[in-house]
């Protein structure tokens, strides 16, 4: 992220109030709520990991077990429970039974 030098851009009256508070130092300053984009907008690593995510159930549904999944796909075995949970809630956790596969 390149910086844009205050002195070329605020008012001197503006600057000279910021200085008491950050003098000669780089300050981050936040978008306005209404700009903000949600996270993985810009990038195509929110459609990356949805695939992922689904590819994952998919194996999982057909009988890969989770801890095979997570060294698969290096994650924690949590993670794989997490992400299973979250595509199909009413099928993650069946008579009591752990997420686990065929060979759990």
């Amino acid at each position: 992220m390149s910086y844009i030098r205050a002195e070329e851009i605020l008012p001197k009256e503006i600057l000279a109030s910021v200085q008491q508070y950050v003098d000669g130092q780089m300050l981050y300053i936040p978008r306005r709520a209404e700009e903000k984009k949600i996270w993985g907008a810009a990038t195509e690593t929110r459609e990356k990991l949805r695939s992922r995510n689904e590819d994952m159930y998919a194996k999982f549904c057909g009988g890969v077990s989770v801890k095979e999944l997570a060294e698969e796909y290096f994650l924690t075995e949590k993670s794989v429970q997490r992400i299973i949970r979250k595509i199909k809630p009413s099928e993650g956790n069946e008579k009591g039974k752990p997420l686990g596969g065929k060979n759990e």
